[in-house]
């Protein structure tokens, strides 16, 4: 998120912030914000070259959008709020978790990866034939080089540790599609690496929050009632 980054704000309470997966906007949240802002401040969030928030000239890396989060909470003024993240943005809520574990309530972590190869590989390889072949073309085409960079989080990012996880206490929810493209022993990896997380899989795909969202909305609203 840049300083003048895009976002949506509707309902009032609690902050609850919402992040998109890789080359998609805040909309793919629509069912979350229509209903967790019943109970909460629900701000969804356009990531730096994303949606209609600004490319900037600073690094195009999971790293400098978990700062920009940092910047987004510092320009609201919000101490701390609950962050979901899908995808890479589930990997840019980790990593501004890892940095900045007391500006974070509740974690959750849906559909997100420590590092590439906890992505299966029959949708890594065509990931990565995709950046290659973008990367070819990057300086000839504005197109091709945005492709490139977007699927080069993918191919490059993020690099966290699981070891890395251990001394983080934020109360956190995995949650998976139990067909999703992240392997599951790689989001069991995520949940048994964290001290105090829960991990749900739930029957369906990587987008489960968009194709299911009664079914996630409920255990995500039942992860944040829960009493720490």
């Amino acid at each position: 998120m840049t300083r003048a980054c895009f976002y949506t704000k509707t309902g009032s309470g609690p902050p609850l912030l919402l992040l998109h997966g890789n080359g998609e906007d805040n909309s793919y949240f629509v069912y979350q914000v229509a209903y967790f802002s019943r109970f909460y401040r629900v701000m969804a969030i356009d990531t730096r070259g994303h949606g209609q928030s600004p490319r900037g000239t600073a690094p195009f890396s999971i790293q400098q959008f978990a700062e920009d989060l940092r910047g987004f909470l510092d320009q609201h003024d919000i101490p701390k709020a609950h962050i979901l993240g899908f995808s890479d943005g589930g990997n840019i809520a980790l990593t501004f978790a890892l940095h900045y574990p007391e500006r974070v309530d509740r974690l959750i972590l849906n559909g997100a990866n420590l590092f590439p190869a906890g992505v299966k590989p029959t949708v890594q390889l065509p990931i990565v034939l995709g950046y290659h072949t973008a990367s070819l073309f990057a300086k000839r085409s504005p197109k091709a080089k945005e492709n490139a960079a977007l699927l080069g989080l993918m191919v490059k990012e993020p690099n966290i540790r699981p070891e890395e996880l251990n001394g983080l206490t934020v109360p956190t929810l995995v949650i998976a599609g139990t067909k999703d493209m992240i392997r599951e022993s790689h989001t069991r990896l995520i949940a048994r690496s964290l001290p105090n997380a829960r991990l749900v899989l739930l029957p369906g795909d990587h987008f489960i929050a968009n194709k299911e969202p009664a079914a996630f909305n409920r255990a995500v609203r039942d992860f944040l009632n829960e009493e720490v």
